[in-house]
This record gives C-alpha cells, structure tokens and sequence, in this order.
C-alpha cells in the first residue's frame, strides 16, 4: 500500500510515510501523506539542489492534506544520492515519471502534479506524459535572475491542463504572465522562498484544486 506509516507534519490524523522508489537514475526518496480517503493526489517536487522540506513545500503539504488530499512529495535521485548539483533535466524526468509510474496505481484521482522552482519545471515537462489532470507551480523560475532574455516561458505554455503559479512579487526569477487555464497568484513581499506567509500559501493551492474537482 502506498498511504501507511505515522505522520511527522504539523497537522492532524493524517498518515505520513516515507519510501524508495527504483528509478533509471538510482532511488527516489518519497514522503507520503493523507488523512483517512482522499480527494485526489497531488505529486510535490524539490527546487534545483533543494529539499522536499522547503517551507513552501511543507506548508502545501500541510493544507492540502488538511482539505483531504494525498500528497506525495518526491527526492529526485541526485538528492538522495547526497548531491546538490541537480541532475541534466532529461534524467529529473526520466526518475519524476518512474515515480509516477510506480505510485499511480494506488494513488487517489485526480492526479496532480507540482513543485517548487526546477521541480515545478519537471511538473510542466511531464504533464502530459503522465496523464496529469493539472500543475501547481511553486516559485516558477521564469528566466534566470537579470536574464529575462533567457525565458522558459515555453514549458509552462506546452501545458494543456489547468495550471496554477503562485509567485512571489518580489522573485527575481521574474513574473509569468496569466493566459487562458493558467492562473497566476501573486504573494505580496514574498521572494523566490514564498516564505512571508505560510497558510496563505496553503489557502491559494488547496483552493484552486478545489476549483479544478469542480470543473474537471
């Protein structure tokens, strides 16, 4: 079974375990949570060189468990190999969808994926690929800080599901524009970490996917 284990989040009656995942680029490290049936599953990943306990990352964890939702926040290989330099992109989708791969079958519909900076870049990479119902996008690094000539503003725009970005106004890796299922939330006084407010945060997630079971 994928949901077993005892929770380690600041929430309540929920389950959290932690498991490795064979991929083509070594073990992926997978933190699992739920309360009790869910709502559907939403599949988090870490920033380049990061952490899947980034406080973004927590703190959706935590709201959208709240709300009834499974979560499953994924280390990529590199980061459980105790590397920070981040793996070619190629390698970070090949590992994402072996994950996704080997969860989806004991995984709640729908299937959401997401992520904080680089993963929310995987997220976009695979969606379709995956089968994925829609995006959530953490911090989205739209160009590299003073280099807005250099935009991955095409990633986001090769989705064909509903997206959410939520992005601090003050993120110096730049600000994607809205379009037509993208929306796009700003947090005032937040930077790339989208640490200024926490619940806020959880509130913008866990409202949208309430939004997409409504729409989907």
């Amino acid at each position: 079974m994928l949901w077993e284990g005892r929770s380690d989040l600041p929430a309540t009656e929920f389950i959290d375990t932690v498991r490795l995942i064979d991929t083509p680029h070594g073990p992926a490290r997978l933190h699992c949570a739920a309360a009790g049936s869910s709502r559907g599953t939403l599949v988090l990943g870490h920033g380049a060189g990061g952490s899947v306990e980034a406080p973004d990352l927590v703190a959706v964890t935590v709201a959208a468990v709240g709300a009834g939702w499974a979560v499953v926040r994924v280390e990529q290989p590199y980061r459980v190999a105790g590397r920070r330099a981040p793996a070619p992109a190629t390698a970070l989708d090949e590992a994402w969808l072996a994950v996704l791969a080997e969860i989806r079958p004991s995984a709640s519909q729908p299937l959401v994926l997401g992520g904080r900076s680089s993963g929310a870049r995987v997220a976009c990479r695979t969606a379709a690929a995956a089968g994925a119902a829609g995006v959530v996008c953490l911090a989205f690094p739209l160009h590299p800080p003073g280099k807005p000539e250099k935009s991955r503003l095409a990633e986001l725009e090769a989705v064909t599901v509903p997206v959410l970005v939520v992005q601090g106004d003050r993120d110096p890796f730049g600000r994607p524009p809205p379009a037509v299922d993208r929306t796009v939330r700003l947090v005032p006084g937040a930077d790339h970490t989208l640490r200024v407010d926490p619940a806020g945060l959880g509130a913008i997630v866990t409202g949208w996917l309430t939004e997409l079971i409504g729409t989907g």
